[in-house]
This record gives structure tokens, sequence and C-alpha cells, in this order.
């Protein structure tokens, strides 16, 4: 018998149909539990059991317990539920069985007593109550709590109730007749809706059971209001301030009395009591719903400095309640006259070289109030080159007097503003504007947006072009701001300015009169002069410089190897020359600025290209490789030289090379030697005799023209050639010239190594067979790339 706890034979087991057998277990026992052996507790033996018929008849409608032949033992075979079985919960709980065997037939009643375990916890039938208690009961009244119900018997039942803390609320316990326990709440403090108006309690019900079990339920008890609380004000005394002949309903103060009772025991009335005055009254209403007091009649300083209001506030309770407050308004003197500005005499148009000092106007101020009220002061709205000065004369007098140099072109006129305020409280203000119109005077000179121009032209201009507008600004008015342009005279190189340019005296636009070259004027410098039509008139002038750019108008010139127009450079060299050698150099000169004056040198026609090599900036002609018996012995090279500008001009020049066996000294056997020898050389007497007839022409020719000068003031002479035009027409003199091999040659290097400020020399060496050129700087000059080189000599 492993699973029933407590088995006892109440009566021993007798063969007899009138004996009844008792036993006891514990409810929810495990199916399958043994109950007690019947066989040996009835005086049977086991083994004649499988042979008898045994039947077990159980008076319920559920079978609970089974009999086994094998052993003789009752078992479980369902769960027995004492709450379900004995529901009314009787002391003891019994089940009622008969064990029939037959053969012999035999009846053994049994009783299977059901003992309670603690299986069901308590619980109350309401789990939330609600109470409603008026704040004015008193400690100790009693509410009646519903019980709470536990289905177990016995120790296992409700043994006690407890309540969760409360300052307010505790319990009694009572028990009746029967074992059942009640509950009662007990009121042990009063209580105040106002302070906490609900209070949320929790009952515990707990039985005796191991392990203990227990349910709760939730106890809301509502403070009913009661009128305890009277309406009370936020102050007893309110002091409020009020200026005289405020309008109509004005809002003199809202009361506020509070009253923490709810419903209608909160709901306050506000009423005068006896100690106002009618008079009081009349001059103030209040309304009787939301406290407010305003102005009903007519406040009038003179007639009562206060007023003094005893105001009460009524709740609506069944006995009511009341609060009282006082009200004392004092009433403040208005300012209510407004000062006036006299303006008795004014100046509305001045000249803006109005003299500092000068007065502008007379003005008076004045105000029918009398103390504080009364006293005014007069000033300027915003700060302005005026101010005013109070006459020591005649009181309430002001002068408006000039305080600092006035500017029309900063300010044509202005708005004075004059303000007079008195010392009222609150002050009253008035204001007059007078209004000041400047006069213009010729005070400004015409300026021009810069004090330096510099315009560029291209030249080959058209006669007449638009090169710029040159507008000067005048702030001045009318006749003072009408401007006239001029150029100022000045020549260069006996001409005139008003004969190069010319400007519209109206807007200032110049305009070119002629066509300009670059190589010849590069740039001029003169002044344009803007006047107004002022008296006196005022002018202001500007300087101008005229650029002239450089078009790509002119080609290059071929200057070595010389040749006369049209003809073919003739060269001879030996077949043995060397490789590197330098075989001929192309010279060419370009007029123009530097950027378009940048020449290129480059084949246009080559006999053997693989035999020679053009350096294309220096323009140096070398061998590639020595000569072969392959070789033609005429070689014709044509070279073009090529300037710099857009669209590029070019010059050729034609050199034919003829081979020779005889022995010709090359171009290397030139040297430069210091310049130790003779210097009259043949060419350089032909040259001193040049240059000193050129410079004597030059000198008779400026004789002339100062003559001419002198007779004619404006002579419509052209300007004299310039450094470039003197060394075009030099060139034009050698391209004419009819030097022609050694001579032409020489020349033409003589003029190339002094444009770079050498002075080349041609002198014989020792030995008769060949020529030295001797270099000596002499400054600055025209710059080339290349070295002095020298041809072969025939």
């Amino acid at each position: 018998m492993d699973f029933w706890t407590t088995v006892f034979v109440l009566c021993a087991a007798w063969p007899s149909a009138l004996s009844v057998t008792r036993y006891s277990i514990a409810e929810e026992m495990e199916r399958g539990s043994v109950v007690a052996n019947l066989a040996a507790d009835l005086g049977l033996e086991p083994a004649g059991l499988a042979q008898r018929e045994v039947k077990l008849d159980i008076f319920t409608n559920k079978k609970y317990l089974d009999f086994n032949k094998k052993t003789g033992e009752l078992y479980i075979v369902e769960k027995v539920d004492r709450e379900y079985l004995c529901p009314a919960k009787p002391t003891s709980c019994f089940l009622k069985l008969d064990v029939i065997i037959e053969s012999p037939l035999r009846i053994f009643n049994i009783e299977l007593g059901i003992t309670d375990i603690n299986d069901n916890a308590p619980h109350f039938r309401r789990d939330r109550v609600e109470l409603d208690v008026s704040e004015s009961a008193t400690p100790g009244e009693r509410f009646s709590l519903p019980n709470a119900v536990d289905p177990d018997v016995g120790i296992n039942t409700i043994k006690t109730y407890k309540l969760s803390v409360s300052e307010h609320f505790t319990i009694e316990i009572q028990t009746g007749s029967d074992g059942t326990q009640y509950v009662d709440l007990v009121l042990t403090k009063s209580l105040d809706r106002e302070e906490n108006a609900v209070h949320n309690l929790i009952l515990t019900a707990v039985d005796g059971g191991v392990p203990v079990r227990s349910g709760t339920a939730n106890i809301i008890v509502r403070v009913q209001d009661t009128n305890d609380n009277p309406p009370r004000f936020d102050k007893q005394n309110y002091t409020i301030n009020m200026t005289e002949n405020s309008p109509t309903g004005t809002l003199v103060m809202k009361l506020n009395a509070t009253d923490p009772d709810e419903g209608v025991n909160s709901e306050i009335v506000y009423s005068f009591t006896l100690y106002t005055s009618e008079k009081t009254q009349d001059v103030f209403a209040l309304n009787s719903n939301t406290g407010e007091i305003t102005v009903k009649g007519t406040i009038d300083y003179e007639d009562m400095k206060f007023y003094e209001m005893h105001i009460e506030a009524r709740d609506k309770g069944k006995q009511p309640l009341l609060g009282q407050c006082k009200v004392v308004v004092h009433v403040t003197d208005m300012n209510d006259n407004y000062p006036d500005i006299i303006i008795q005499s004014v100046k509305s148009t001045v000249d803006e070289n109005i003299p500092v000092g000068s007065v502008i106007a007379l003005v008076g101020v004045s105000d029918r109030d009398t103390g504080d009220n009364g006293k005014v002061s007069l000033s300027i709205h915003q700060p302005m080159p005026f101010i005013l000065n109070k006459s020591s004369e005649r009181p309430m007098h002001y002068k408006l007097i000039v305080s600092e140099p006035l500017d029309r072109e900063k300010v044509p006129e202005y708005d004075i503003i004059l303000i007079v305020t008195d010392a009222g409280t609150p002050p009253l203000s008035d204001n007059e504007t007078i209004t000041v119109h400047l006069m213009d005077v010729n005070d400004n000179a015409p300026q021009f947006p810069q004090s330096f121009y510099t315009i560029r032209v291209m030249e080959n201009n058209a006669p007449g072009a638009l090169l710029s507008s040159l507008t000067a600004f005048d702030p001045d008015l009318h006749e003072n701001q009408y401007l006239v342009y001029f150029i100022l005279e000045k020549e260069i190189a006996n001409t005139s300015m008003s004969m190069l340019f010319s400007i519209n005296p109206e807007n200032g636009n110049l305009y070119a009169l002629k066509t300009f070259d670059y190589e010849i004027e590069k740039e001029f410098l003169f002044h344009i002069e803007a006047r107004d039509s002022g008296s006196p008139p005022l002018s202001s002038n500007v300087t101008v410089h005229i650029i002239i750019v450089d078009q790509n108008d002119n080609a290059p010139v071929i200057v070595s190897p010389w040749r006369a127009h049209g003809s073919v450079v003739e060269e001879k060299i030996p077949r043995s020359t060397d490789k590197g050698s330098l075989v001929a150099k192309v010279i060419a000169l370009d007029t123009d600025s530097v950027h378009n004056s940048r020449i290129t040198y480059q084949f246009l026609q080559v006999t053997d290209a693989t035999l020679f090599s053009l350096d294309q900036y220096n323009g140096e002609i070398r061998t590639m490789r020595m000569f072969s018996y392959r070789d033609p012995r005429h070689q014709r090279l044509i070279i073009v030289a090529k300037d710099n500008g857009e669209p590029a001009l070019s010059a050729t020049v034609t050199i034919k090379l003829s081979t020779v066996e005889t022995v010709v000294k090359a171009y290397s056997d030139m040297t430069e030697v210091p310049l130790e020898y003779d210097i009259f050389s043949d060419l350089n007497l032909y040259l001193v005799i040049g240059l000193g007839s050129v410079s004597f022409l030059l000198l008779i020719t400026i004789l002339v023209t100062i003559v001419l000068k002198c007779q004619k003031p404006k002579p419509s002479k052209a300007a004299p050639p310039c450094r470039n035009s003197v060394i075009s027409e030099r060139n034009s003199t050698i391209a004419d010239s009819t030097l022609v091999s050694n001579d032409a040659y020489w020349y033409s290097l003589f003029l190339a190594e002094t444009r770079k400020g050498k002075l080349v020399v041609r002198q014989p060496v020792p030995k008769g067979s060949r020529y030295i050129v001797s270099s000596i700087p002499r400054g600055t000059g025209v710059t080339d790339t290349s070295d002095s080189a020298a041809s072969t000599l025939q």
C-alpha cells in the first residue's frame, strides 16, 4: 500500500452480511493507488477469489474503485474530489459500496471515508467592492464587507482576513454560530474629501491549510463631500490704482475666491456687503458669478480720491458658508490736456551754403494744465544739423538754428519734427513738422570715375572710330551739372592732339581722327577736361593713355643671305665638308611687335632631305652627313621664314649650293678675335661716310621743318618717320642696291649683327686665304636668337 495515506479498520471483518468495513483515504489520490486488501481484511483466500464470482457495487454515478481478483486489493480507478462528492461540506464524507461474493453468496458492506486536503484557495464572490462614505462620518462607524468562501473543510477552510495598510480604516472579524467568519470595515480616523477623495483598499482571505492559500478583493471607498469649507479669497485686502475718466466697462480687477468642496458646495456668488456705500456702488459694478469689478459710472479725482468696497463670497450649500475681502481703489489724476506748438515764423527755402548759426524758425509752446502736467519741453525728433535755443527774453519760446554745414547733394531737404512733451504722468506730447528745402550752389567739380584711363586701339583702325566714352559726374543741379568736355592741347612731333583725336563735348565720346600704324606710333598721352556750366565754372581733368596694339601687317624680310630682288643665292662648298658643318645661315627681320615678329624657319623645298638640316629658330643650315659620289653636284634649297602673327606672314629665299673639289675654307674656319686690326677698312669707311651723310640730311630736314612750323602755326605736314621707318627705308635701299657676292653678304651680315648691338669688321688674316669677323658689343639693340655666321667666300 504505497499511495493511500491512512487506512484503518474500524471493526474487524467477519463473514457476515451485516458487518461494515470502514476505510479512509485522502482526496485526489492518483489512479491505481491501493486502498486496502479486502481479501486479507475479510478473511478470504486470494487464490479462491479467482474461481468465485465477485461483484463490486458502488452507490455513485461514477466508478471510483475496482477489485483485483488476483490479489484481493481494492484500488482507485478515478480521482476522488471530496468537494464534488460531498458539496454540502459535511463534517464527514463517505463513499459506500458492497462487495458481493457468490458460491456461496456473501455480502460485505464497505464505507470509504474521504479526508479533505487544501486544494482550493479562498475566493470572494465579488472581486471589486465599492463603498460611498460621507466625509462627515465619525470614527467607529462600521461597513459590512462580503465574506470569502473556501470549498475545503476543517483547517483547510478560511482562517482569517487581512486589510492593506490604511490610515483611516481597519477590519473586525466576527464568527457566526455556524462557524462562518464575517468581516466589517471600521472607520478609525475622520475623512477629508478635499485631502483624499478615494481610498483604494485590498481585503485578503487566508485559509489554514498547508501550504497556505489566499484570495483578494478590491475595496474602493469613495468619500462623499459635505459643505465643510468656506470660500476663500487670495487676499483679504486689495489695493488698485485707477486713473480718472476711465471709460465705462473698464475692468478694475477680477476677484478669485475658491472653495475646495464640490458640486453646489463649491459654487460661489459674489456681492457687496452693507459696508459698501451707495455712491461706490453707483461707480462700480460687481458680477455676482465671475467676481469681475468694472466701471459703470464716472471716476473723478476731484470728486473722490479713493473708493472702498467690501465684498463677500458665499457658496450654495444647504448651510451656506462665506468669505469676505476689502477692495480699495485709489484714483490717479490724469493729464488730459495736450501741449501745443505755435510756429511764429519760418524760412522754408535756404541756400545750401547758409552760414552756421542762422535762424530758420521761431517756435512757441503752451499747455493749459497746471503743475507738473503744465510743464513742457521742446525737442527735435532725431539728430539733424539743427538745434533749439530757448529764448531768455520770452519764456516758452525757442529759436531753430543751423548747427552744422548743410550739403544739398547729401540731403536735399529736411523734415524737422518738433516734439513738445509735458511733465505729466503719463506725459502727453504733440508734434509739428517744419520742411526746409535746400537750394543748389555750384560747389562740386565734375568727377571722373577714374583718374587714369588706358585705352587700347588696334592699328589700322578706321578714321572716326569710337575709342571710349569718358563720362564725368557732377552732383549739382541744373546748369551747375551741365558738363562740356575738351581735349587739352598738346603737340607730339609737331602734331596737335586735336588732329589725332576728337571728343564729343556733350557726352564725352572719344574718337580717332586718323588711322594709326603701330610701326610709326605706339602710344599717346594727353588730358581731357570736364567743365560744368556753373558760375563760376568748376572743372577737373583726367589722363588718357592711348596704346596702339600691333597687328601682323608686316611680312618678314630676309636680310641674310642677301640677294637682289627675285634672284637666287648661289653658294659653293667643298665636297669634303664634314657632317654638322655650317653651310649657310638665314636671317629674317620683322618690324611688327615682339609677339608677331618671332620668326621660325622651315624647308619649303630641298633636293635631298637627308643631306641638310635647318634649325627652325636660328636659321642655321648644316650638313647631316658627308657628301658621297652619288649626291648631285648642285643642291637647291628653298627656305621659308614665317612670323608668329595671326594669320602668319612669310618670306622665302632660294639657295643654290654647288659642291667643288677645290679646297675652300668652311665657316668653321671663321673665328672671332678681339678688335686689334685697322678699324678703317674699306667697308667701315663706306659706313662712316654713309652714316655721316644720313645724319647731315636729317639735320637739314629738322631745320627746314622748324622754319616751316614758325611760318604756319598749324601745319598739316605728316609726322617724321620713326626709327622703324628708317630701318624699313634702309632695308629697301639695301634691297634695291646692286651689291652682289661677297660684298653683299658682308653688308647683310653687318646689318644683322649691328641690330644685335655689335660692330662687325671684315679684316684679312695672314696667309691671305681667310677673313676674320670681329664682334664688338655696342649696348642694347635688336636681339636675335642666332649667332653671327660667315659665308664661304669665292
